[in-house]
């Protein structure tokens, strides 16, 4: 019997999945609040990104880098209700920020970011305490890695885990921004 392989890729599907990741499109929209310019970007499938930082310019290229495939596009009437959810939330946090969210990730990342999700407004819980909720063989600097890697700030809220003293650590926003959302959340 004599196979004959091709080393040649289907051209269906390999043009099929261009053609796919060629097609997204990301509307984002920045706005102000009291942690500086907060940028929400939406896919087809749900807010994809929260970013928050000082400068216009740095958040769109940190949208970019993070969804280097996609065409990006200021689309304030799409993004307007997810911008003025998080607006509010930032400045009265008690009712929570609940909208579809598209996560990227591995898999490791997307079972942290679930269990982020779940902790209550309010209270906050060590990278330690949190690597025991995903797995008994899970490592406090892996969790640390995955919240790093959060491009959805506050609505996945690793603003929320604390070194295991309670004091603050690293936040890819800012400590200073960490601090402000845990007081306005204690307030809360």
């Amino acid at each position: 019997m004599n196979l004959m392989i091709s080393k040649t890729p289907s051209r269906t599907t390999d043009g099929a999945a261009r053609a796919n990741a060629a097609a997204e499109i990301i509307s984002y929209a920045i706005s102000e609040c009291i942690l500086g310019r907060v940028l929400v970007a939406r896919s087809v499938k749900g807010v994809c990104a929260i970013l928050i930082g000082a400068d216009h310019e740095e958040l769109k290229a940190d949208l970019a880098a993070r969804f280097p495939r996609a065409k990006t596009i200021v689309n304030e009437t799409i993004v307007r209700d997810d911008l003025g959810k998080v607006i509010r939330f930032v400045d009265k946090p008690a009712k929570g920020l609940h909208f579809t969210l598209d996560m990227r990730g591995t898999p490791f990342q997307r079972r942290v970011w679930e269990k982020l999700r779940a902790i209550p407004i309010g209270r906050t819980v060590s990278y330690m305490e949190l690597a025991h909720w995903i797995s008994p063989l899970a490592s406090a600097r892996a969790v640390a890695g995955a919240c790093a890697a959060n491009p959805i700030a506050l609505a996945i809220p690793c603003h929320r885990v604390v070194r295991s003293n309670g004091d603050l650590a690293g936040y890819r926003w800012g400590i200073e921004r960490k601090r402000e959302l845990l007081n306005r959340e204690a307030v809360a």
